[in-house]
């Protein structure tokens, strides 16, 4: 069969080319090839990324169509204008038509009387392997490619490469400058290449990108991978909370970074260790409410809209301690805001003697301003009665 196709393919090329040749011989601008290629190398390497998220779980259906239209977007916005100045004459154009309709052609009655179910099998996504070939063959092009090193870095490390995606984002430094995200990613392959071997090299990478960016988020999670395996487990929970700070409490990385944060003090407590930022009091507040909708509200909202559910101090900094991220049609909806869910490690619930509890719908999905909203009394942290919520205020008339 693929020596069928083999002698199919150069057929047609064969064929094609006496109508190409006298339209080719206008030469092209080659970087403006190269930018072609690659940016279709890097859509279709976006979308096998996407492709393994859903199929994990990591990915809802609606994020995953989202993700692909954006990418979509981002690879019409690149390729947006590429031929300008051209010729548009007839005489050039309908060549170039026939050039690309006697392949189709030919597929098209193939598809039609043919084995068009073993033609359908050929029309699988690109593997890894091909795009690995497709963006090591643009950064031979244009080793200059910042963006082609960076994926193909991606790429290594996702096939457990760590060595050549080391390489990749050493280039990719060279290239584009030493930016934070780029150093932290350089020093996490370096990493892993060195069998997760802690280096004056990686420290050096880290520290450089947190003198540049304190909040560096791959920086941040490898000094606290290294320091865990290294048995310091004070500064794993520092590195880890710094992180978790950063990010937003639904992000579903912010459990496993908060698994690695709870080992680790185990491992503490077991040795008999001081925890950093541990309160006195060792109980965990749980609190436990049940959120509805006035009557009068119901009509006014959408079933999409965001919902956010959080605990504040009654006494203290105005930002919530804890939080939880619903929507409209879940409600009415009973959910526990616990020290778990604290949006710092540093100030949970069980850190502020009483608690107000709110609930504000937000039609935009900014936490921080919606159009209604249902407050509570403030209540001890400690309590273990369940609580009620009614949102039945407009946001303004706070």
């Amino acid at each position: 069969m693929i020596e069928f196709w083999l002698a199919v393919g150069l057929l047609l090329l064969v064929g094609t080319a006496f109508l190409l040749i006298p339209l080719l011989r206008g030469r092209r601008a080659q970087a403006e090839e190269d930018r072609t290629a690659l940016n279709v190398a890097l859509y279709q390497e976006r979308l096998a990324e996407l492709t393994v998220q859903r199929d994990a779980g990591t990915l809802t259906a609606e994020q995953f169509d989202a993700g692909q239209a954006e990418a979509g977007r981002e690879l019409l916005a690149d390729t947006e204008g590429t031929g300008n100045g051209r010729g548009h004459r007839l005489g050039k154009a309908l060549p170039l038509l026939i050039a690309l309709a006697v392949p189709g052609l030919a597929f098209g009655l193939y598809w039609h009387w043919g084995a068009s179910q073993e033609l359908a099998s050929l029309q699988d996504q690109p593997s890894i392997g091909q795009m690995t070939a497709r963006l090591e063959h643009a950064v031979k092009d244009n080793p200059d490619s910042a963006e082609a090193w960076y994926y193909l870095g991606r790429i290594y490390m996702g096939n457990g490469e760590a060595g050549k995606s080391a390489m990749a984002y050493e280039h990719a430094v060279r290239a584009a400058g030493r930016a934070p995200e780029l150093l932290g990613l350089w020093a996490q392959a370096l990493y892993f290449a060195a069998d997760k071997q802690w280096s004056t090299q990686m420290q050096a990478l880290t520290d450089e990108a947190l003198k540049a960016d304190p909040n560096e988020s791959t920086s941040l999670g490898l000094l606290g991978i290294a320091a865990f395996e290294e048995k310091r487990f004070a500064d794993a929970i520092d590195y880890w909370q710094r992180l978790a700070a950063q990010m937003p409490a639904e992000d579903p990385a912010r459990d496993s970074i908060q698994i690695g944060i709870d080992r680790a003090r185990e491992q503490l407590e077991a040795a008999g260790q001081p925890v950093p930022g541990e309160v006195v009091n060792k109980s965990r507040a749980v609190i436990r409410v049940t959120v509805d909708l006035a009557p009068e509200v119901k009509a006014k909202v959408q079933p999409g809209d965001s919902v956010f559910v959080f605990a504040r101090a009654a006494s203290g900094p105005p930002m919530p301690l804890a939080a939880k991220r619903l929507t409209v049609a879940d409600l009415p909806v009973t959910v526990e805001l616990s020290d778990k869910d604290a949006m710092m490690e540093q100030m949970k619930l069980s850190s502020f003697p009483q608690v107000q509890l709110v609930a504000r719908i937000s039609r935009s999905g900014v936490a921080t301003k919606g159009e209604w909203i249902g407050s509570g009394k403030p209540i001890a942290s400690s309590t273990t009665e369940s609580q009620q919520l009614l949102i039945d205020t407009p946001e303004q008339a706070q």
